[in-house]
């Protein structure tokens, strides 16, 4: 493992600032996962504000322990996508419909509004818009119990 030419670390304000090699410092800087779900170590973008990419990692495992853990914090911090592990309810098989779904982080119901916001990502995964645009992820829908794909068949 070698050691970036750049260094991050939080200010005062708890914002994450990347000081290059030059002592150029940047701070608000935001890490952005290229593949989020199929390859969520893999390739990540250190951008500023504005967007624009200010340093790239091939793998996360590659950075030294203390840069790791702020960047892994930061995405933590940015990233919400709940796992679907289990369909309990679905109040109609037209949409808009109200679904009620065990998730990795507990038990809610939300709102789908049509077909559309039901994507195919990588066989079997699916990711799934609500109605006020959280997502939320199935990794594996023939993994899911007998009933669960029952439902989920209907929106298929």
């Amino acid at each position: 493992m070698t050691a970036p030419d750049y260094r991050l670390q939080r200010n005062a304000f708890g914002r994450l600032e990347l000081t290059t090699a030059g002592g150029e410092t940047h701070t608000g800087v935001v890490p952005v996962r290229a593949f989020p779900i199929s390859a969520p170590d893999d390739g990540i973008g250190l951008v500023d504000p504005h967007g624009r990419e200010l340093a790239w990692i091939e793998q996360l495992s590659e950075l030294p322990d203390e840069m790791r853990a702020l960047v892994e914090s930061e995405l933590s911090g940015r990233e919400f996508i709940p796992e679907i592990r289990r369909l309990i309810s679905v109040s109609s098989f037209a949409t808009p419909s109200t679904w009620q779904v065990e998730t990795d982080r507990g038990t809610t119901t939300f709102v789908l509004k049509g077909e559309e916001d039901i994507r195919r990502l990588d066989s079997p995964a699916l990711l799934i818009a609500d109605s006020h645009g959280i997502h939320f992820l199935i990794r594996d829908r023939y993994a899911l119990d007998a009933p669960s794909r029952r439902f989920l068949d209907r929106f298929l």
